[in-house]
């Protein structure tokens, strides 16, 4: 068992020497917390540590979330009619990592800036969260907040995208601790039949600029599609998936099943050329 803090970036670490040393991916989910209510929130990520998901992304609910689809909008508007809060967000990390698991926020930079961003990366690692992932903050504006993040021993994470030049990609994976983000498609999130054909091109670029592990994330609904990215990515992200049975009939227990799906799928795949090549 290791001695080191919950809230610190050697969770990250650790977690990727896991999954490496078992030749998988690991699996990530996200919920907003607060949805379908923060007790609700609660108790499907619960249901996704124990349909197998290595990490936990908690979402911030925020009132303009322009990067998320329908599905994860109507759910952070809703989290946030009912009231929820930062307190509630780091609430909910604690109700994760005291469980066992592993957790992540998942925030626009805003609420963060009003919260006080040094307050936030203390908070957060006092709940035992490992990193923020920060979609709209870029490398070049975030100084102060590397430095924040530094001093409370979480891991800022910040994202590429297909359009990203190699340069882009250099300077943000420099940045990044815990993982990088590699988002597979352009445009807002959501399900999709098929993941985008640019994601193994942008994870191969991705590795030609880090050792960092590169997690994958827009898209994934199925076990063949968690399968697919995890044949050559470190994480596989599901988010809208998870979020649209999670406010449906019996949520929690429809979410576990899911995850179970999909950790089935991560455990399935063919990793021969991605380890040959990493």
């Amino acid at each position: 068992m290791s001695e080191r803090a919950p809230g610190s970036t050697s969770v990250l670490d650790d977690l990727f020497a896991v999954t490496r040393g078992e030749g998988r991916a690991a699996l990530v989910g996200y919920l907003p917390a607060g949805y379908p209510d923060i007790p609700g929130s609660q108790a499907v990520m619960r249901a996704m540590l124990d349909g197998g998901c290595d990490l936990i992304e908690v979402g911030l609910p925020f009132s303009d979330p322009v990067l998320d689809g329908q599905v994860i909008q109507a759910a952070q508007q809703r989290a946030l009619a009912a009231g929820t809060r930062i307190a509630d967000v780091l609430r909910t990390v604690e109700s994760v990592t005291s469980a066992g698991g592993r957790a992540v926020v998942m925030t626009y930079f805003n609420p963060v800036l009003a919260y006080g961003p040094e307050r936030f990366a203390r908070d957060l690692a006092a709940a035992g969260g490992s990193g923020v992932i920060t979609p709209d903050l870029i490398v070049d504006e975030a100084q102060f907040w590397l430095d924040a993040t530094e001093g409370a021993g979480i891991a800022p994470i910040f994202l590429v995208a297909p359009s990203s030049p190699m340069d882009r990609i250099v300077l943000t994976a420099g940045a990044s601790r815990g993982f990088l983000y590699a988002a597979s498609t352009m445009g807002v999130t959501g399900t999709r039949d098929q993941v985008a054909s640019s994601a193994p091109e942008l994870v191969s670029r991705c590795r030609q600029a880090t050792d960092l592990p590169v997690a994958v994330g827009l898209g994934v609904r199925t076990a063949d599609q968690a399968a697919e990215i995890a044949g050559y990515a470190d994480a596989v992200i599901v988010g809208s998936a998870f979020v649209a049975l999670a406010g449906g009939p019996g949520g929690a227990a429809a979410v576990a099943g899911l995850a179970a799906e999909l950790a089935t799928g991560v455990r399935s795949a063919d990793r021969t050329h991605q380890e040959t090549s990493a």
